[in-house]
């Protein structure tokens, strides 16, 4: 009886430090997932504006393949701007991106949700906020005025970005896209109880991006 209390409390002890070792092990292996994810966007992206596009998983079998489920390996928050669709910018096909789409890239709790569902059911560990030069909802902040219909709800998302952007020197729209996108990653980066969870633990990256309208190019600024 002593000898097999013994070895059940070896096995209580080793699965102790399995459970540690493969702890450590998953975090270690989502922060590596974070940045293949960003730097396979980023290979993307070059192929789009070297003019070298693959177009993958664009095919017959690609799509009966993701029909079965989908494993997106990043989530972009972008603005609904038709001269940034994401998959074309990161040259990327079905299944590959979980995208979130409102205009000048903000996040209202029903996008939260989004990316919360991605990450905690989809397993996506890198979600880039992307911004893009010239961005009309953020132009249109900037200048002011009476603001018709449901748009004066983005105005006042964006507003603060703003007015941030105004006590900087420089071109005041393209200060405040960068200000907005910064101001989008900190709210998602500090969104309990899920995002800001996954962040602390070394799982989840979350940056932002700025997508050039003239050169096809997407900087990550933060």
């Amino acid at each position: 009886m002593k000898t097999k209390h013994i070895v059940i409390v070896s096995l209580m002890i080793l699965a102790g430090l399995y459970g540690v070792v493969s702890s450590a092990g998953g975090q270690e292996n989502s922060s590596a997932r974070g940045k293949y994810a960003r730097q396979r966007l980023l290979d993307g992206n070059k192929r789009y504006y070297s003019a070298k596009m693959t177009c993958p998983g664009s095919t017959a079998a690609r799509r009966a393949e993701v029909s079965k489920g989908q494993h997106p390996f990043a989530a972009i928050v972008c603005c609904s701007d038709s001269r940034v669709p994401p998959e074309i910018v990161f040259d990327q096909g079905l299944g590959d991106l979980f995208v979130v789409r409102l205009a000048g890239n903000i996040v209202d709790d029903d996008a939260l949700g989004s990316l919360e569902y991605a990450v905690k059911h989809l397993g996506v560990r890198y979600i880039m906020v992307l911004g893009h030069e010239r961005c009309g909802a953020v132009e249109a902040t900037v200048k002011g005025g009476e603001i018709p219909g449901h748009i004066g709800s983005l105005v006042m998302a964006i507003q603060p970005a703003v007015d941030k952007a105004r006590l900087r020197p420089g071109d005041v729209l393209e200060n405040a896209v960068l200000e907005n996108v910064a101001m989008v990653v900190g709210r998602l980066r500090s969104s309990k109880p899920i995002l800001e969870d996954l962040i602390k633990k070394g799982e989840l990256i979350i940056e932002g991006g700025r997508y050039d309208l003239d050169d096809g190019i997407v900087t990550v600024i933060l």
